[in-house]
């Protein structure tokens, strides 16, 4: 997938147009084996960001392998969320692996940086500190959110827990899911993961606060309107 956002990370989503009335009771426990890998995917991450910020510090480059693998759990990641707790916008299981996957519902790519500021890399964490009190209320109860960057999202904790469950108990006793629901969600979904790809350094495009609602990036909306025009 190539990225058509001005912004580095492009998310795109589509709602399951078949979604399951009941199925979002258990989609938690079906994803249980992904939580165990991603445990580990995770603590791979947080080193491997480590090797990168000295390896930006030194050379102003992000190394390609380390970037792509952790592009891949960003992916993984948001696959889960997507099914089995923030905004639940699929019943099609999310598969096992790093790579992307043009079929599934929701796919995650960020444009490699061929140069980072080096002076820049010491400082992403003082500068991200008014966008993590953001995520704080996306994502948490109020908690650090330093903490809960890691897996963000969890249902029934913060903002998009709170309006996930709220469109799938629509979506239960009306068998529908609210289609501005799902363009909120997908869109502070967005927000948190430019929070997210900034502040581990594979970034320097500052993430903006702006809410970009619904499941297309806004410039390849446009694209795809101008085109269609």
């Amino acid at each position: 997938m190539s990225p058509t956002s001005a912004h580095p990370l492009c998310v795109e989503a589509t709602l399951d147009p078949r979604l399951t009335r009941w199925k979002w009771l258990v989609k938690w426990i079906l994803a249980f084996p992904h939580y165990i890998a991603l445990l580990v995917l995770w603590i791979v991450f947080l080193l491997l960001s480590i090797v990168a910020f000295f390896s930006i510090l030194i050379t102003g480059r992000y190394p390609r392998p380390l970037f792509d693998f952790n592009v891949g759990v960003l992916r993984w990641n948001t696959r889960v969320n997507y099914y089995a707790s923030a905004v639940l916008g699929t019943d099609k299981y999310p598969p096992f692996t790093l790579k992307d996957v043009p079929d599934y519902p929701i796919r995650v790519d960020v444009t490699y940086p061929k140069r980072l500021s080096r002076g820049l890399v010491l400082v992403k964490w003082l500068l991200v500190i008014p966008q993590l009190l953001v995520i704080a209320v996306l994502t948490t109860s109020g908690s650090s959110a330093y903490r809960h960057l890691e897996q963000y999202s969890p249902l029934g904790s913060g903002l998009i827990g709170l309006l996930s469950l709220v469109a799938v108990v629509i979506l239960m006793f009306t068998g529908s899911y609210p289609r501005g629901l799902f363009d909120l969600l997908v869109g502070l979904l967005r927000w948190t993961l430019r929070v997210l790809v900034y502040a581990y350094l594979m970034t320097d495009k500052y993430p903006p606060f702006r809410l970009d609602m619904g499941g297309s990036e806004p410039m390849a909306a446009a694209t795809q309107s101008a085109g269609g025009g």
